[in-house]
């Protein structure tokens, strides 16, 4: 898993109640764009991100 910072994340819900949580890469702490990623969630929330398989990069920025 490659990112870059200013992509788009989604953690999707674990369960059909659970919501998808939104994001930005704001840091990559990994080599070569690797995680861990440093991610500022919609709600405001920063946190290092270890991304699981419920994880997806959304590479496409606004320019």
């Amino acid at each position: 898993m490659r990112a870059s910072q200013g992509d788009r994340i989604i953690i999707r819900g674990k369960t059909v109640e659970a919501p998808d949580r939104h994001g930005e890469v704001t840091e990559i702490r990994g080599t070569d764009g690797g995680p861990p990623y440093l991610v500022r969630f919609d709600d405001g929330h920063e946190t290092m991100v270890f991304p699981g398989p419920d994880f997806v990069v959304d590479h496409s920025r606004a320019v």
